[in-house]
Order: structure tokens, then C-alpha cells, then sequence
């Protein structure tokens, strides 16, 4: 676990000067996935790791960051943008700082160093914590008091489309940046609005399974399945030419189309318009302290992604249905992009240890796999700490 004390040493060390210190966090996304880039709703809540950057202002248009976990230093001008998509963690930081400035920040040069307790390639969003901590520190070394939050995740999101290379949605970066502590948030990814959602979760607790299976979003599978529903959204539109995006569609519209979908574009789009239905469904149950029906639209989903959207692998299926099958467990489905990462279980507290020996000895069996787990309660967004 990264100590936030210890990375203001460690700058100081580095660079000579007492930093200021920024963070965001990593997120875990209880229901909604691949429907934020359709235009749709999510449910996600900011975890309890997160991205520390320490950093202070340079007189020059220079920025230098020194990587704890990369064991690296990188640097770039604002004055001279570089090229997108070296292939390495500096294009998620110049993106950002490319995107703030094309937003009307006025950006300083900076001297940053970063250390992260977010898993990376685990669906839990270590990128959108890096875009937002690095940031909120430009941000606020260059002057800003209060950055726009709102700004901040778009700038994110904008560098990974520019300069590495994802087509994600604005889900990752919006908690990162606006993440509300004992909340979930439900996000309207088209209108960008929101509202808390708090978790009533009485006796129980959000438990995260980290498969220890890596997947990289940058790669051809994920900017596939966007294409997918772009493609269906076209074919949809000819017969309903009120259809902007997935988020539009009924499952009713859907089975009624007089050309249906040819079929793999069928499966994918119902996929999300089914993962709309239930993920405001999930939210009013969460509001409500219904868990039973909560975890019931959690593994629908998970069953969902599996086969309509094609997204899970063995891993993560496994570590679902050796959750499923325990008593006090109430749901479980995997979380992010998918081809890897965690699942996310909603489960008795005191359950987690007997379920995560349960399900480590199930992917142990099966794959040698050793994954860790961690529960987690939702905590805020970027900061200042």
C-alpha cells in the first residue's frame, strides 16, 4: 500500500523542495458496463486505492514525473507537444495535460512523482487515477484553486482517445474526478448528470477478487465491441430514426424490429439495453437495502457480458460461480472492460474469508491461479490531501 508520507519523501528526496500532494482513486463499477460509451447509465463507486502524486511548480513550461512503480522518469514541454501513443504510462499523463490545455487550463511546468495502490490491467481503473491525480496536481500547481471536476474527467477521457489509443467511455474518470464516500454514483453518461446513491448495505460489504488475468483496453477487442454498437445503432436508426445510441432502445423495440439485427450485432446490443434496464433497477434496490435483488441483477449481468457481449474469460466466470454458490453471498459479476481483471461480490461480512477461500481454491484447482482479494468501501474523488 502506497504511504502518502512516504511519497512526499520520496519527492523531497528527488527534488530537493517540500510538494504539495494530490490523489484519486480507483474504482470498482457495481453494475453498467460497456454502456457508458452507448450513451447509458452506470453504477460505479471510487475505491480505497488510489494514485498519489506529490508534486510542485516549475518556472519553465517543463514537466518531469518520476514513477515510483515504473521505476522511471519521463519528461515533456507543454510548449512542444510530443506524439500520441508512445506505448508507455507517459501518454496517459502528456494526454492529460495536452487535453487540459485544450480546455482553457493555463498549465505551469511542474516536477510531479507518482506512486498508485491501484492494480493495473485489473478492471479497477488504475488509468483513469493516474489521468485524474496527475490533473488535479497540474491544475492546482498552475494556479487553479477549485479545478472544474467535470472538465477534469473529460480531459482524461480525451487523453485516452488522443493519445492512447482507448475508445472508453466518460465512467472511469467521472468517479475518479466526483466519487462520493459511502456512496455509488448513478451516472447518466449522456447528459453526464448524476446522483449519490448510498449503499445501505447493513451487515454486508463489497468484496474484490483480482484474477491476477491482465487485459489491456487499448487493444483491438474493446474498441471492437464499440464498433459493434455503433454498427447496430446505424441498422436500428433505419427503422427508428429517433435512435441516437443503445441508450435509446428497448429490449420491446429490439425483439419488434421488422429487419432484425443480423446476429452477433443482435447480441451485443442486447446485451446494453438489457445492462440499462438493470442497472436503474440496481440502484433503486441498493437505495432500498434490497441486496437479494440487487445480486440477482448482478449475475444476470455477469451472465449477460459472458455471452450476449462476449467480454469474460474462464477466470472470472469461475470466480463468479464459486461466489454464487456460497452462503451469504448475494451477487457477484466481473467488473471493467473484461479478457481479465476482478470480480466484485456483494456478501455478508462475515463471509469474506470463508468465500475468498472458496474462490481462491477454485481458480487455484483449475489454473494455478493465486488471486487477492480485498473488501473496500466507496470513497472520495480527486483531491487534495
Amino acid at each position: 500500500m502506497s504511504d502518502p508520507q512516504q511519497v512526499r519523501r520520496n519527492f523531497e528526496l528527488r527534488y530537493h523542495e517540500p510538494p504539495r500532494l494530490f490523489s484519486a482513486p480507483g474504482r470498482v463499477n457495481l453494475i453498467g458496463e460497456h454502456t457508458d460509451y452507448n450513451d447509458g447509465f452506470v453504477l460505479p463507486m471510487a475505491i480505497d486505492r488510489r494514485t498519489y502524486v506529490a508534486g510542485s511548480s516549475r518556472a519553465d513550461s517543463r514537466v518531469v514525473v518520476h514513477s515510483l512503480n515504473a521505476d522511471s522518469t519521463v519528461e515533456f514541454d507543454l510548449a512542444r507537444p510530443g506524439p500520441p501513443r508512445r506505448g508507455s504510462w507517459l501518454d496517459y499523463v502528456e494526454g492529460t495535460a495536452r487535453a487540459l490545455l485544450d480546455r482553457g487550463f493555463s498549465l505551469r511546468g511542474a516536477n510531479l512523482l507518482v506512486d498508485s495502490n491501484v492494480p493495473t490491467g485489473a478492471g479497477l481503473s488504475a488509468s483513469a487515477a493516474l489521468e485524474l491525480s496527475v490533473g488535479f496536481a497540474l491544475a492546482s500547481l498552475s494556479g487553479s484553486s477549485a479545478p472544474d471536476r467535470v472538465k477534469l474527467a473529460l480531459a482524461g477521457q480525451a487523453a485516452e482517445h488522443e493519445y492512447v489509443g482507448t475508445r472508453c467511455g466518460i465512467m472511469d474518470q467521472y468517479i475518479a474526478a466526483l466519487g462520493l464516500a459511502g456512496n455509488a454514483l448513478l451516472v447518466d453518461c449522456r447528459s453526464l448528470e448524476f446522483r449519490s446513491v448510498p449503499l445501505a448495505l447493513g451487515s454486508a460489504c463489497i468484496l474484490i477478487c483480482d484474477t491476477g488475468v491482465k487485459h489491456e483496453l487499448a487493444t483491438s477487442a474493446y474498441n471492437e465491441r464499440r464498433t459493434q454498437c455503433e454498427e447496430g445503432v446505424a441498422w436500428i436508426a433505419r427503422e427508428l430514426p429517433s435512435v441516437r445510441a443503445l441508450r435509446d432502445v428497448t429490449v420491446s423495440e429490439l425483439d419488434a424490429l421488422s429487419r432484425p439485427l443480423p446476429p452477433l450485432l443482435e447480441r451485443r446490443c442486447r446485451h446494453v439495453v438489457t445492462e440499462n434496464a438493470r442497472t436503474l433497477e440496481a440502484a433503486r434496490a441498493l437505495e432500498a437495502g434490497q441486496l437479494a435483488e440487487l445480486g440477482a441483477l448482478m449475475l444476470a449481468s455477469h451472465a449477460s457480458l459472458r455471452d450476449d457481449y462476449e467480454v469474460s474469460c474462464p477466470e472470472l466466470d469461475e470466480a463468479v460461480t464459486a461466489a454464487a454458490s456460497e452462503a451469504g453471498v448475494y451477487g457477484s459479476r466481473m467488473t471493467g472492460g473484461g479478457f481479465g481483471g476482478c470480480t466484485v461480490t456483494v456478501l455478508e461480512r462475515a463471509a469474506v474469508a470463508r468465500v475468498s477461500d472458496a474462490i481462491g481454491k477454485r481458480l487455484n484447482a483449475r489454473f494455478g491461479a493465486a488471486p487477492q482479494f480485498f473488501a473496500t468501501v466507496a470513497c472520495h474523488g480527486a483531491c487534495e490531501e
